[in-house]
């Protein structure tokens, strides 16, 4: 028998390092060529890592949580042959190492020559393939199938996998799966009065989950933020998104409130370019953007990301609106590249139907400014006479006071405003 070295391999875009963020295998677990040995993530997107040949696995070489630097090596595997460890090479393009040609020659043959008189040394017997029909809970030592963000949801719920049905291709589980396993949880409901738990559950903080807190903790405690709500008449703005979405085509499809919301902060921002700025506190300096690239704040199955519509300023309604429906779904099937999540100079935040009345929104760190939307409900509204029924929503928007006068914020925010009420200017220059 022999051992090969499986190093994590360089997953592109310059990255040096990596964070391990799930394992599927185990000292002792058998794996098949292409079987996934490992997860890691960077910059918020996973990367899975598989095995290139047939072994045993005799050891694992970081915990979950662990950064590892490209290079490294991270699985041993005891694998049919004879001979020293081989190093995996890192490079996608050469999965192994390859021995001199004299070298290889002797190997070959040496293997050749052991095969037929060693019948005590067979190869790794293969597990068995998973079945197409209908998923089963999995079994003791069974391996559920479900994909690196289902896991961390699983982790993060305290959930475990092997008493999830899955509902996908081969049993694979799905979010929806792991939704409907905490709603009517592992078993039976219990007949008979209540019962007192105690039962603690501990969940490492990893991957996207440990960004995120990481990212929050830096924002709040370096910047002093001051939050502004204002309220909205949008019933004119509704009016007018439901003509124009009354025959969408391609090249101008159904509009949200997200894109007029976007071309409103292009003109506001325009008078006040100070608020579309990163500021780099440890220098002391300030560094307003021509280019308004507006983040959006997106739930996914894995956490919250901020994919990035770059220069806004150069698009109109419908170009927003293509942008970020694009943006929005890479984000959530996790495809997004780095680029795409990176370079916001100032960031949206909804949680749509969800967003209460007000909100205290956190900035994006070093951004200087955040706008948030809050949920629409109809309202009987004053109009100078009579009380009217309007469509009403509020903006919460929270500024770096470091940098960002009371009187700024609020100049923006009325400015903001005043667009979104009369939204016929956002089509014409003032």
């Amino acid at each position: 028998m022999a051992e090969r070295i499986i190093k994590l391999p360089d997953v592109g875009e310059g990255i040096a390092q990596a964070e391990l963020v799930e394992w599927h295998v185990k000292v002792g677990d058998i794996v098949r060529e292409d079987d996934l040995l490992a997860a890691v993530m960077t910059d918020k997107s996973t990367v899975e890592i598989p095995s290139p040949v047939e072994g045993e696995v005799t050891w694992v070489g970081a915990e979950v949580g662990d950064t590892v630097a490209i290079g490294s090596a991270i699985v041993k595997l005891k694998v049919a042959g004879e001979g020293a460890a081989v190093a995996e090479e890192p490079a996608e393009e050469a999965p192994a190492a390859k021995p001199a040609p004299a070298a290889a020659a002797k190997a070959e043959k040496t293997a050749a020559q052991a095969a037929p008189t060693n019948p005590a040394a067979p190869p790794p017997p293969k597990p068995a393939r998973a079945s197409t029909a209908p998923a089963q809970r999995g079994a003791p030592g069974e391996k559920p199938l479900a994909s690196p963000a289902v896991r961390l949801k699983a982790r993060e719920a305290g959930v475990d996998l092997r008493q999830v049905q899955g509902t996908g291709p081969a049993g694979r589980i799905s979010h929806e799966d792991i939704a409907a396993f905490l709603l009517r949880g592992p078993g039976p409901a219990r007949g008979g009065g209540l019962v007192e738990k105690s039962a603690v559950t501990a969940i490492k903080v990893v991957g996207l989950r440990r960004r995120i807190a990481e990212k929050m903790a830096l924002s709040k405690s370096r910047i002093p933020h001051i939050t502004i709500v204002e309220e909205i008449n949008v019933s004119p703005l509704e009016d007018l998104r439901a003509t124009l979405n009354k025959k969408p085509t391609p090249e101008r499809p159904k509009l949200t409130l997200l894109p007029f919301l976007m071309r409103a902060m292009v003109k506001a921002l325009a008078e006040q370019p100070a608020l579309n700025a990163l500021y780099d506190d440890d220098a002391g300096v300030v560094h307003q953007h021509a280019a308004i690239n507006i983040g959006i704040a997106t739930q996914t199955p894995s956490g919250l990301v901020v994919p990035v519509v770059k220069h806004a300023e150069a698009r109109d309604l419908w170009g927003c609106g293509i942008e970020l429906n694009r943006l929005a779904e890479r984000a959530r099937d996790g495809t997004a590249t780095r680029d795409e999540l990176t370079g916001s100079t100032i960031t949206v935040t909804s949680l749509g139907a969800l967003g209460g009345i007000a909100t205290t929104p956190v900035i994006n760190y070093p951004e200087v400014a955040i706008v948030g939307i809050n949920k629409m409900a109809v309202r009987p509204v004053w109009d100078g006479a009579t009380f009217a029924p309007r469509k009403m929503m509020n903006l919460s928007s929270s500024f770096d006071h470091r940098v960002i006068d009371g009187w700024d914020a609020a100049v923006f925010v009325q400015r903001l405003k005043e667009l979104l009420e009369n939204p016929a200017a956002l089509f014409v220059d003032l």
